[in-house]
C-alpha cells in the first residue's frame, strides 16, 4: 500500500501539501511487477503512472516488430502525452526487473492539476520533451526484415511477398530490372535461377527460401514448446484466435496451428465495414494482428506454416508434417473455409501472375494505375471494389445475376454507386483468361445476349463463395454433404452421437471433446463477428467438458 512518505520524495508533488499527498496515497493504486509484466499495453485508455522503484522499458509494435523505444526509472513518468492530449498509450510500459508503479486515474491527476498548477506545468514540460522524442521516431525510415529480390510475375515471389505480408513481417521488394536494385540489394549478385532471393537484417542470404525455414529465421513460432495442452486450435483465422484469447485467459494452455499465417479467410478482406467497435470499418490484416497480438500477450502459442496430417481420435493426438506430434486434452476445429475455384483453361497458371482468390491489402500495389476486374456479387467482392477503386484506374465487378441487391449489404452498393471509377456489369461471366507470364485480357460473355468479347485486364480476382476442406478429417467427425462439420443437435440428427450419459454441446462434434467453430461449422451464418462468438463459445464448452474428467 502506498504512503505518504513515498509520494513526499517525488518532484511531481513538490508544491502539494502532506493531507492532499495522503489523500493520494490512499486512493491510489500501488502496483507491483514482476520483471517482463506490463504496467500498461498500447492502446490503453490513458492514465499516469509514477515509478516508485525498478525500471520499465517503453515498447512500441513498429512495422510488426516490438521496438524499446525508452526507459523510465524512479522518480519518472509514463502517460504524460496521453494525459496531456487525451490519447491512448503509443506504447506499452513493460518492468525490465521487480518494479514498483503507482496509478493516478484522469479524474484524480485533473482535480489535482486545477489546484495545484506546478503539477500539470512539470507534466506538460515533460509530455513536449517525449512528444519531440517521437517526431524523431516518426521521420525514421522504416526498418525492413526483409529485402526480397525476384521478378513481379514469378508465382513463388508472389507467395512469400503474401507469406510476409499477412505475418506482419516488414519487407522490401525490389525487382531485378528496378533502377535502384543496386542501393537496395546489399546482397550477392544472383542470377534468375536464385530468384526470389532473401537478404535478412543480419545479412544472411537465402535463396528460393522455403516458408517455414524463413519463418523460423524471422522468430515467427514453428514448432510446439510442449507435448500436451488443455485445448489446440487448429485454425488461425476469427474463430481460432478468439478461442486462443479466450482459452489463454482462463488458464487453459493454448496451441492454435495455423498452415500459412493468422487472419484465415478474413485476413485478406481489404475492409470490414460491420464488426463492433470499429466505426470506420477495420482490415481484416489489422483485425488479425490486434488478436494475435492479444493472444500472445495472453499465454498462446500460435504455429504458423504447419499443416496437420492427420488427427489421432483415441489419444487426440496431432500429426503435423515434419514429424511433430504434439497431445491434447480436447480440440477445437476452426479450419474455415477455401476460395472456390474456377474451372476455365489457363486459369491455374496464371495464379499469382495476375489473378487472385480474395484481395489481401498486399495486392494494391499490382493494381495501380491499371484496369481490374472482380468476379462476385457479395460483401467480399463490394469491400475489395471499393478498396481497390483508391489504386486502379477502373474497377468492374462482373456479375452473373441480374442485380447486387440479392447478395450485397445495402450500405456497399450505396458506396459503389459513389465511385466514380467503379462499374457493375450484370449478366457476365468470364470464359477465358489470355496471357503468357502474365495476365493481360479477358474474354466476357455476356449471359443475356450471348455475346463475348475480349478486354485488357489488369488484374482479376475473384470472389465466387467457398467451401469446407475437411476431406483430411477422421471419419468418425461427422459432416454433410459439402463437408461442413455438424455439430450439437445437427449431430443427433444424423443419428451420429454415441455417448449414452448426455447430449453434445452446442459446438461438440459426433466425437465428445472435438469442437468446431466458425466457418467449417455447418451454420447459415457466415460472418466475422459470429465466428468470433464461437470461438469464444468454443472455450465455455471445452471447460464444461474438460471439468467431466475425461
Amino acid at each position: 500500500m502506498l504512503t505518504a512518505d513515498d509520494l513526499a520524495q517525488l518532484t511531481l508533488f513538490a508544491d502539494v501539501p502532506p493531507a492532499e499527498i495522503a489523500r493520494l496515497a490512499a486512493s491510489c493504486p500501488d502496483i507491483h511487477l514482476t520483471a517482463g509484466e506490463y504496467a500498461m499495453h498500447e492502446g490503453d485508455d490513458r492514465a499516469l503512472y509514477i515509478v516508485l522503484s525498478g525500471m520499465l522499458e517503453v515498447v512500441k509494435l513498429m512495422d510488426g516488430v516490438p521496438r524499446v523505444i525508452g526507459k523510465r526509472g524512479p522518480g519518472q513518468l509514463l502517460g504524460e502525452v496521453p494525459m496531456t492530449m487525451g490519447t491512448p498509450f503509443l506504447g506499452g510500459g513493460r518492468a525490465v526487473e521487480p518494479s514498483r508503479v503507482m496509478r493516478i486515474e484522469p479524474r484524480q491527476y485533473y482535480e489535482l492539476a486545477a489546484n495545484f498548477p506546478s503539477v500539470a506545468q512539470k507534466v506538460n514540460e515533460k509530455a513536449r520533451e517525449r512528444m519531440g522524442g517521437l517526431q524523431g521516431l516518426a521521420t525514421e525510415a522504416p526498418t525492413a526484415k526483409v529485402v526480397m529480390l525476384g521478378h513481379r510475375w514469378d508465382t513463388a515471389c508472389h507467395d512469400l511477398r503474401r507469406f510476409l505480408a499477412r505475418n506482419q513481417i516488414a519487407f522490401d521488394w525490389a525487382a531485378p530490372d528496378a533502377p535502384d536494385l543496386a542501393s537496395r540489394w546489399k546482397g550477392p549478385k544472383l542470377g534468375e535461377a536464385d530468384w526470389p532471393a532473401v537478404r535478412l537484417a543480419d545479412g544472411t542470404v537465402m535463396v528460393k527460401p522455403a516458408t517455414r525455414e524463413l519463418a523460423r529465421r524471422l522468430g515467427l513460432q514453428t514448432h510446439a514448446t510442449h507435448g500436451l495442452y488443455d485445448t489446440i486450435i487448429i485454425g488461425g483465422g476469427p474463430a481460432g484466435l478468439a478461442a486462443a484469447v479466450y482459452g489463454a485467459s482462463e488458464g487453459l494452455s493454448a496451441l492454435v496451428v495455423e498452415r500459412e499465417a493468422p487472419g484465415g479467410q478474413a485476413g485478406t478482406s481489404s475492409r470490414i465495414e460491420n464488426y463492433l467497435g470499429f466505426p470506420h470499418g477495420v482490415s481484416g490484416d489489422e483485425l488479425a494482428s490486434r488478436a494475435l497480438q492479444q493472444a500472445r500477450r495472453l499465454g498462446a502459442e500460435i504455429l504458423v506454416t504447419r499443416n496437420i496430417e492427420r488427427i489421432d481420435l483415441d489419444t487426440r493426438c496431432i500429426h503435423m508434417d515434419g514429424g511433430d506430434v504434439v497431445q491434447a486434452r480436447s480440440l477445437i476445429l476452426a479450419t474455415g473455409v477455401s476460395w472456390r475455384r474456377l474451372q476455365i483453361e489457363g486459369f491455374d497458371r496464371l495464379i499469382g501472375k495476375g489473378i487472385y482468390y480474395g484481395a489481401a491489402r498486399s495486392e494494391a500495389s499490382s493494381t495501380q494505375g491499371l484496369d481490374v476486374h472482380l468476379i462476385g456479387a457479395g460483401n467480399s467482392a463490394g469491400q475489395a471494389a471499393l478498396f481497390f477503386a483508391n489504386h486502379a484506374r477502373s474497377v468492374t465487378l462482373l456479375v452473373r445475376g441480374d442485380s447486387l441487391e440479392k447478395g450485397m449489404s445495402h450500405y456497399l452498393i450505396e458506396q459503389l454507386r459513389n465511385k466514380s471509377n467503379v462499374a457493375v456489369a450484370l449478366h457476365s461471366e468470364v470464359l477465358g483468361v489470355h496471357g503468357t507470364d502474365h495476365l493481360t485480357a479477358i474474354d466476357l460473355a455476356d449471359r443475356k445476349s450471348g455475346d463475348v468479347r475480349r478486354v485488357d485486364c489488369g488484374g482479376l480476382f475473384v470472389f465466387i463463395g467457398a467451401d469446407a476442406q475437411t476431406e483430411w478429417l477422421p471419419e468418425e467427425i461427422a459432416r454433410d454433404q459439402r463437408g461442413y462439420v455438424l455439430t450439437g443437435s445437427d449431430v443427433v440428427k444424423a443419428g451420429r452421437w454415441s455417448e449414452p450419459k448426455r447430449d453434445p454441446f452446442l459446438l461438440e462434434t459426433s466425437v465428445p471433446g472435438v469442437f468446431a467453430c466458425g466457418d467449417v461449422r455447418l451454420s447459415p451464418v457466415k460472418r466475422v463477428a459470429s465466428a468470433v462468438g464461437e470461438g469464444s463459445m468454443a472455450i465455455a464448452f471445452t471447460h464444461q467438458f474438460l471439468q467431466l474428467g475425461r
